[in-house]
């Protein structure tokens, strides 16, 4: 009898562990899901769209280079653009910059008055009553001046320029890439108009070591990838870009950023930007070099990277709590 029932009492012990083993198993996935994850199951965070703000050095001189309409992938990587991305490798790349809208016109705009004027088409003979970056800088006793390829004299208001078609907008020239003419206080003064010069102006002001504060340049229609391809524009760039790297006004202090007006997409960032995404380069003497900026850009962060630097105040949406001063670019 003791051997029958020490047999039973182990066949039920059997039937409890299994049935033990069953119900840790049911239960085994919600317990895990319960269980506190370790850091190594955390994946990555994503790069922050925002972070603590930092001081933008007192540059010495400024240089600005628009190009036009293209996108970050045609230009970053293109066998087509060998000394440009020798700048962005050498020096400093955004890698996340965009245009504010199209078409051009409203870029241009964006970059000199913080706006786009409320425009939507490349207007010819428009003109604002705005407050621009001019404005500004003369208010702080800071020169200024913009150098145009191809312009046929100083303070010209022409819609087109160039060539024996320019009458038909066949040309080298066109009033949609030099924003300074659309704002009447410019205009209407000759003294301050007198400052927008053929781009012909730029090489005497580096011989003679009298650069403006601030330099703008606009590239002809060819050299500026709008009617002329990526290679025609990276080998103007090639040619333009050591004079101003030599000069006094560059290694002290200075900074030359190579931006884009628009590219072909809708891509866009920081709340008011739907312009594509664009290239921009950083020069910058005292910058960093071989740098890649992850944080997201607009032509509105380039306008308040110069307000922050010559402590200018700021223009309409350089002031938006979305946009970013590029301050990451320098040491």
């Amino acid at each position: 009898m003791r051997t029958a029932l020490t047999l039973t009492l182990s066949r039920r012990e059997k039937v409890s562990v299994l049935a033990l083993a069953l119900l840790v198993a049911l239960l085994a996935p919600a317990c895990t899901l319960l269980r506190p994850q370790t850091s190594a199951a955390t994946p990555p965070p994503a790069v922050p769209a925002t972070r603590a703000p930092a001081a933008i050095p007192n540059f010495g001189h400024v240089f600005i280079i628009v190009m036009e309409n293209k996108e970050y992938g045609e230009i970053i990587g293109s066998d087509d653009a060998p000394y440009i991305n020798n700048l962005a490798r050498t020096y400093a790349l955004a890698t996340r910059y965009y245009a504010i809208r199209h078409p051009s016109l409203p870029n241009y705009l964006a970059l000199v008055s913080g706006s786009t004027q409320g425009m939507t088409s490349d207007c010819s003979d428009c003109s604002f009553k705005a407050p621009n970056l001019a404005d500004q800088l003369e208010a702080h006793q800071r020169s200024w001046g913009a150098d145009m390829e191809d312009m046929p004299e100083p303070c010209y208001n022409g819609a087109y320029a160039g060539g024996p078609l320019a009458f038909l907008g066949v040309a080298s020239y066109a009033r949609k890439h030099n924003p300074w003419m659309y704002f009447e206080d410019i205009t209407s003064d000759p003294a301050r108009c007198g400052r927008v010069v053929p781009f012909t102006q730029l090489a005497t002001d580096l011989a003679a070591g009298k650069l403006p504060d601030f330099v703008w340049i606009t590239p002809n229609l060819k050299h500026d990838m709008h009617n002329g391809t990526v290679a025609d524009g990276d080998g103007w760039l090639a040619t333009t870009v050591p004079p101003l790297l030599a000069s006094p006004a560059w290694r002290d202090n200075g900074v030359l950023f190579i931006v884009w007006d628009e590219g072909t997409s809708d891509a866009g960032c920081c709340g008011n930007a739907a312009g594509g995404h664009t290239p921009a380069i950083v020069v910058a003497a005292d910058g960093k070099r071989g740098y890649q900026s992850p944080f997201p850009y607009s032509h509105y962060s380039l306008l308040r990277t110069i307000e922050d630097a010559w402590q200018l105040g700021y223009l309409d949406h350089a002031a938006d709590p979305g946009t970013q001063a590029m301050s990451d670019f320098f040491k």
